[in-house]
């Protein structure tokens, strides 16, 4: 009789670690899903490219905006490390070097933009005044313990000397020390004896200066430190500041005020803390957007509710720039993904050479676009026949109109910064205060048509002619600042209106001179029908001096010239957010619905080569606006 058993087992299979995914290119990701395949590697080069623009442009801009602040410490730390060396036998020298060197650096709530200028500020100061900077976070540094290896691991992995390295590193690891501020400091000493220490190549100093130089620890987050920890490391390192030159940074999130909270008298007497104020987020959001939207060096240009969308979570969610920026390098890849005619997002001369190697299919999709479609409808018949139908006429008129929309940019931001000048010091700032916000604005509604730009031109109607004038000398330099002969008879019409406001002090102390003579011809004795006719010579005067002023009627032209800035409208009618000038563009008018539906696209068809719509991105942060206020 036959038996049958069933048994229970476990099986382990090991992975073939030789078969392994093959990697796909990214630009073949702009393929996926896309019909239209013939220029997605062209589109992908050409996003890395605008990318890597815009990224150098950002580290720059980082770098400038950090400079004043970190040539501060620099000179504060060079200018605290000058007592160690000086060995002076004065009492009051003697007191200070108990004292430990402290630098509160009030960073701001952006937390996620700190570790970026930590690293540079570690940088900056390795290239200038000592190789010894350690930066520690409180989520490592638990308790004392901890805190010791932390700080010693790291100083002496920035040892210069590389055999010095090597010896450390021998004894670290025969026997693990037990760290000290003892400790500490004669490695400290053995160090800064035996070596000399040197300097990175980008700036030395004299030897004699570094002989012995600092050591500065960099305390990030310094609010969550715990409370004894930096106590007890304050004071004891303040017994060893002889043999330990220790100099402090403190990063702030919050207010200075944090620092003698957490620190009793007894505590904070032990340290000669000095404050440094970063430059605030909002400003920083300003130059960013200055340099990367507002000029016509990036073609690639966000469309009001994204860049609405980003300034609302910056503003009221994290104030964090890092984040700002990657939020714009996503909507980038988004646009050069889902536009075929995002090819042409890039610099005039190189879109026009695009132009010529259009396929059909990308003529095609030009004649699709609503906006081309309203453009042919007020062309002459023949030339509406040939838009259709020829496409090397297409061609050459989508590389004039291409041509027509770049000056039209370089002229809408010259008057859009001429009028942020006027309208940016009003009372109750009824355009914005920032150019971000008027920018907004005009991306928005037609902004001539608005009650605020209304406001605003009565508010210039009553402003004092300093004012004006100081508010002209700003116009002046933004047009002369530029090379474009379009709006040259711009500057020298505001130059006008500034002689014509000197002028008038010239012709006012004519008038107080005459004003005084007849004062005085006045205060001479006569009769009584003599004065009865001197009264009513005075009441006549009084009733044409009712009359406007020179200055009143100058002033009024200033105004109207600002407001004919605003509402120029050229032979084509071109318009952009409301603000009208430059040559002939197509025009930009609100869609319905349906055509809407069918493009991406803003309106205006020479606008879909600078200009995006991202509805699926929008959508996106939008809920990610929502959860953050339900969170």
């Amino acid at each position: 009789m036959a038996t049958s058993s069933v048994s229970k087992g476990c099986f382990v299979f090991k992975p073939d670690f030789k078969k392994r995914k093959i990697s796909v290119p990214i630009e073949d990701y702009f393929n996926k899903g896309k019909n239209e395949s013939e220029d997605s590697k062209l589109r992908f080069e050409t996003y890395q490219l605008i990318w890597q623009q815009m990224k150098s442009e950002t580290e720059r801009l980082q770098e400038e905006l950090n400079k004043n602040l970190f040539d501060s410490l620099i000179e504060f730390l060079q200018k605290s490390h000058s007592g160690f060396q000086k060995n002076s036998r004065d009492w009051g020298c003697q007191i200070k070097l108990r004292e430990i060197p402290t630098a509160a650096l009030v960073l701001g709530v952006n937390v996620t933009d700190h570790d970026l200028t930590f690293r540079s500020l570690t940088e900056v100061l390795q290239n200038n005044v000592t190789p010894y900077v350690v930066s520690l976070q409180a989520k490592d540094c638990p308790d004392m313990k901890h805190f010791l290896q932390k700080l010693a691991s790291q100083l002496m992995d920035c040892n210069v000397d590389v055999q010095s390295k090597e010896k450390e590193s021998v004894q670290v690891t025969q026997k693990k020390i037990h760290y000290s501020m003892d400790s500490l400091s004669t490695w400290y000493m053995s160090v800064t004896q035996k070596t000399d220490v040197k300097m990175p190549r980008k700036k030395r100093t004299p030897p004699s200066q570094w002989q012995s130089p600092p050591v500065v620890l960099i305390l990030k987050d310094m609010e969550s430190f715990t409370t004894k920890v930096l106590q007890d490391f304050i004071i004891i390192s303040s017994q060893h500041l002889h043999e330990f030159p220790l100099i402090l940074i403190f990063g702030i999130a919050t207010s200075p005020v944090v620092v003698h909270r957490m620190l009793p008298h007894a505590v904070s007497s032990l340290l000669c803390i000095e404050l440094f104020q970063s430059l605030s987020c909002k400003e920083h959001l300003t130059t960013v957007l200055d340099k990367l939207l507002l000029t016509t060096q990036f073609p690639f240009k966000l469309s009001e509710k994204v860049l609405q969308v980003l300034t609302n979570i910056f503003l009221y969610h994290d104030f964090s720039i890092q984040n700002f920026i990657k939020g714009l390098q996503l909507s980038l890849l988004e646009h050069f993904y889902s536009q075929p005619l995002s090819v042409l997002c890039c610099n005039l001369p190189e879109a026009k050479r695009r132009i010529n190697f259009l396929s059909d299919n990308q003529c095609e999709n030009i004649r699709r676009l609503p906006s081309f479609r309203r453009y042919v409808e007020k062309q002459a018949s023949e030339k509406q026949v040939a838009l259709l139908t020829n496409e090397r006429f297409l061609k050459e008129e989508t590389q004039s109109l291409l041509e027509n929309l770049h000056v039209y940019h370089t002229n809408y931001f010259l008057v859009l910064r001429c009028l942020h000048q006027f309208t940016s010091s009003l009372p109750k700032y009824p355009l914005g205060r920032q150019i971000r916000e008027l920018y907004c604005t005009c991306l928005e509604k037609n902004i001539r048509d608005s009650e605020e730009y209304a406001s605003a031109l009565q508010l210039l109607r009553m402003l004092a002619k300093d004012e004006l004038m100081a508010m002209l000398q700003k116009c002046f330099k933004v047009f002369k600042s530029s090379s474009e002969k379009q709006l040259g008879n711009t500057a020298k019409r505001i130059e006008e209106f500034l002689a014509q406001f000197q002028s008038l002090d010239a012709e006012a102390k004519e008038e107080e001179e005459d004003t005084s003579e007849s004062q005085s011809k006045g205060l001479q004795k006569t009769d009584l029908y003599h004065l009865q006719k001197s009264l009513l010579e005075m009441k006549e005067l009084r009733r044409a001096s009712k009359r406007q002023t020179k200055f009143e009627v100058l002033r009024e032209q200033l105004v109207s010239f600002i407001d004919s800035l605003a509402r120029a409208r050229p032979h084509g009618r071109s318009r952009c957010g409301g603000i009208f000038l430059g040559p002939a563009i197509l025009s930009r008018r609100e869609e319905s619905q349906d055509t809407r539906k069918k493009s991406n696209f803003p309106s205006g068809w020479a606008e879909g080569a600078a200009w995006f719509c991202l509805r699926r991105w929008e959508r996106e942060l939008i809920q990610i606006c929502h959860v953050t206020k339900i969170l």
